[in-house]
């Protein structure tokens, strides 16, 4: 099974949106049962919390499907837990080194970074803009179910 952990700065706008986008993708794809996908943060802000409304409201625009959920943050287990450690930008990368230490085994990625592209995906909770993450998002999940 490949175990893919999508994290950003709170885990209610960028991270919860490319876990749902790429559970739809692996659907799709018939690839389900291949997979274990989720999400977290590497702040502690928003622990507990659901996901951004404005989230919620673009997904629910596009057709994916998703069910309650509610912010964690990473944990040291997670490294060893997943096999993608995949962050939105560069900050989060920073933070989540921090948390879990080197990338001994080469786990953490930036998410456009399957898409070839070498800058972060913003972030909606402070641009407001959900269609620009959500294109970034589609990008980076296409991308890495083609390499996965």
């Amino acid at each position: 099974m490949i175990k893919v952990l999508f994290i950003c700065h709170g885990n209610i706008c960028r991270s919860p949106m490319a876990e749902f986008v790429f559970k739809d993708m692996v659907k799709r794809a018939g690839r389900e049962q291949e997979f274990y996908i989720d999400s977290a943060a590497t702040s502690t802000e928003e622990i507990g919390n659901s996901m951004h409304h404005g989230t919620r409201s673009k997904l629910r625009q596009m057709g994916i499907p998703f069910t309650d959920h509610r912010a964690r943050q990473i944990t040291i287990d997670d490294y060893e837990d997943y096999d993608y450690l995949i962050c939105m930008d560069r900050f989060n990368m920073s933070n989540m080194k921090r948390i879990l230490g080197e990338d001994t085994d080469h786990k953490m990625y930036s998410l456009l970074e399957f898409a070839g592209l070498n800058r972060d995906i913003a972030d909606p909770w402070y641009t407001g803009n959900f269609d620009e993450t959500y294109e970034d998002v589609v990008k980076g999940c296409t991308a890495l179910l083609k390499k996965v």
